[in-house]
């Protein structure tokens, strides 16, 4: 037994299964197009559609960092490229939300070359046992600080020791 007959799409050895380019099946083809033709669109935005890893994620951006202590919550937003009054941010009902809008001209007069980029985004992540009228926020650089202090019934924890005898 040769190698070439432990490979799993080899058929025995003598043919691979689907040649690329000789798509037997109308559909798998249909279907390749369509997700080529989507990933040409979201590439042009910076986002990857539904998620599929390729730059940033679609629903990953702006990437977010969580820290919590017993005192409060911080929240910090990577923002490249926007400015303070180009991000909005809310809070209620212990769901705090985070959305903005990135747009981008560029213009080269010389070649008559224009490129425009508009971007939305929202994040919303939900906050427990949190003071809701002391949030804070700052930006600076292309990075939200959000600072989120915790109540007074939150910041009593009890811990539970864990038996190693079950």
């Amino acid at each position: 037994m040769g190698i070439k007959d432990l490979i799993p799409w080899n058929n025995g050895g003598r043919e691979v299964g689907i040649h690329r380019g000789a798509d037997v099946n109308p559909f798998l083809t249909l279907h390749r197009e369509m997700n080529r033709m989507f990933d040409e669109v979201f590439r042009g935005f910076d986002l990857a559609p539904f998620g599929s890893g390729r730059g940033l994620s679609g629903l990953g951006w702006p990437q977010i960092d969580i820290d919590e202590t017993d005192k409060e919550v911080r929240i910090t937003a990577e923002l490249p490229g926007l400015e303070e009054k180009d991000v909005s941010l809310e809070i209620a009902n212990g769901v705090l939300s985070i959305s903005g809008e990135k747009k981008s001209e560029s213009e080269d007069k010389a070649r008559r070359f224009s490129e425009r980029y508009y971007g939305r985004f929202e994040r919303r992540i939900p906050l427990e046992g949190i003071d809701e009228d002391k949030v804070s926020a700052a930006f600076k650089n292309g990075v939200l600080t959000i600072t989120v202090p915790k109540s007074a019934e939150a910041k009593n924890v009890r811990r539970i020791a864990i038996n190693r005898n079950g």
